[in-house]
């Protein structure tokens, strides 16, 4: 069995746009769970004097075998400075990735 989920919103008004996906399976005794999300927003800004936001990376992975599952988390933000028809712009996103993998029951008790 496999569950989709997908959500595209667009804030023309606010310059923002999110983007989201969410998958969850069940297939040969694993359960997973995956889910993506972007997201931007894009100002005007007068002059680069500096005030970039700074990057920003972050990794997780835990696995825990008592319990029989795994997880996989990524964050990663960031800014672009753009040009567009003379007019200067600033791009902020962030974009998450989380991975989650767990064995199901029937293979919970075949194993144990």
């Amino acid at each position: 069995m496999r569950d989709l989920l997908y959500k595209n919103l667009t804030f023309a008004d606010r310059g923002r746009k999110i983007i989201a996906s969410s998958e969850v399976a069940d297939k040969d005794g694993i359960h997973s769970v995956v889910r993506r999300h972007f997201a931007y927003i894009v100002r005007g800004v007068d002059s680069t004097d500096g005030k970039k936001p700074a990057s920003y990376l972050y990794v997780l992975k835990e696995r825990n075998t008592a319990e029989k599952r795994e997880h996989f988390f990524c964050k990663i933000k960031g800014s672009i400075l753009a040009q567009n028809k003379g007019k200067l712009l600033l791009i902020v996103f962030v974009h998450t990735l989380s991975i989650q993998l767990t064995a199901s029951a029937l293979l919970s008790e075949q194993i144990g």
